[in-house]
């Protein structure tokens, strides 16, 4: 007899949510899951008193709860791909620490996974409590990821999502310094459902999604997982040769034919503009020889300082009634 995995694993990345992680996991215990669950709390190197809050929730722990302790901060998709690989359950909820998503809407999400049969859930909003600005940058991100990867047109990826063990095993074999969860959950599998949820005002503090949050994870999905960069790289070239030839003609014509003296603005113009596009190109190419150069080196995605887990004891159940869960990896 083994200890069993739990139907749902919750994994939840905390940055400054001293102010809300009691109340989002007090509210977590109270809910009732066939086969039970467990949090994996994920203390992304919090400023605030996060991690003493955390420590005190898994020594009072009403279930199994794990606290993956990392050693520096290294964003939010860095410390989900952290607390999946803690995570044990048959399907696997991950949810910001802010409380804008309510509890409640957990086992909503996780039976309309379970009854679908699909591999992953995304949630979406019918309205955004986010700044205008925010919202802004994240329909500018899901467009790009229209073009640059993928998924399915409309849908909208969310942080707060249901996957399968089979999913999570799998995007967690991805061990580079830059994931981005989206592109890896793309990666696996077109088995992806959509669900509308509530979403709620900001109960404490602020977002911790900065601009240059969003444009470095902007450049993850960018940059890590498409070639397209390159590709429109090479096409701007190609019209940009265009146009230069056509100035040449333009040029031989004017000087053949028109009397009008030759002028220093047209070519200012014309070296401005392709210095600019030039310097462009390289800086692109140099952003995926940096990022292959850190790969190489072996840039750790995160490291795991301590890891603490509550006491509670699991029910116990034959190994072949255990559902599959996730390869865990120390």
């Amino acid at each position: 007899m083994t200890p069993s995995a739990p139907a749902l694993s919750i994994v939840i990345p905390v940055y400054n949510g001293a102010g809300s992680i009691r109340e989002l996991v007090a509210a977590l215990e109270t809910l009732t899951v066939p086969g039970g669950h467990e949090i994996v709390l994920v203390n992304d190197c919090s400023p605030d008193d996060s991690l003493a809050i955390c420590r005190d929730l898994v020594a009072r722990a009403k279930l199994p709860m794990t606290l993956v302790d990392l050693s520096r901060n290294f964003g939010e998709h860095n410390a989900v791909m952290a607390g999946l690989r803690h995570a044990r359950g048959a399907h696997i909820i991950t949810m910001d620490d802010d409380l804008q998503n309510p509890p409640s809407e957990v086992l909503r999400l996780l039976g309309y996974a379970q009854s679908s049969g699909t591999e992953v859930v995304y949630t979406f909003y019918a309205q955004k409590e986010h700044a205008s600005w925010r919202n802004l940058g994240s329909r500018f991100t899901n467009r790009v990821a229209d073009l640059l990867l993928d998924k399915p047109k409309g849908l909208y990826l969310s942080s707060f999502r249901c996957i399968s063990a089979f999913v999570a095993r799998e995007i967690t074999r991805y061990e580079g310094p830059f994931p981005y969860v989206d592109g890896l959950i793309l990666q696996v599998t077109q088995s992806i459902g959509s669900l509308e949820v509530q979403h709620l005002p900001r109960a404490h503090g602020g977002s911790n999604y900065t601009f240059r949050r969003l444009v470095r994870l902007w450049l993850n999905m960018f940059v890590n997982f498409s070639v397209m960069p390159l590709r429109l790289a090479t096409f701007g070239g190609f019209l940009l040769g265009g146009c230069g030839l056509a100035g040449t003609v333009w040029v031989i014509l004017d000087a053949l034919f028109a009397a009008t003296p030759p002028g220093w603005a047209s070519i200012s113009v014309a070296v401005l503009l392709l210095s600019g596009v030039q310097l462009t190109m390289l800086g692109l190419i140099g952003e995926y020889l940096g990022r292959l150069y850190l790969t190489a080196n072996r840039k750790p995605q995160s490291i795991v300082k301590q890891v603490v887990k509550s006491e509670i004891a699991e029910p116990l159940r034959a190994p072949e009634d255990r559902p599959s869960g996730l390869m865990m990896r120390r």
